[in-house]
């Protein structure tokens, strides 16, 4: 399952939306039909960092425990590598 952190805060499993009040209940469910299930978290660029860890957060308490992350490097700033 993938979850997706955007500014506001919102959040998407799969593509499609889910209220900041009904995650943890869908985590809950998603664990409860595959305990084995993976969550692979990502952030668009305006999300809060804290957004993002309360989510984790969120992913652990619902007893899911394969986590993994999208990760992109941030564009440079100053046009070259360093």
């Amino acid at each position: 399952v993938s979850v997706r952190v955007a500014a506001g805060p919102v959040y998407y499993f799969d593509g499609q939306f889910v209220a900041q009040d009904e995650v943890m209940q869908r985590l809950f469910a998603l664990h409860q039909q595959n305990p084995g299930i993976k969550v692979s978290i990502s952030a668009e660029p305006m999300a809060m960092h804290g957004d993002v860890i309360e989510v984790l957060d969120k992913v652990r308490n619902a007893g899911i425990t394969k986590v993994g992350y999208q990760i992109r490097t941030a564009p440079s700033t100053t046009g070259g590598p360093h």
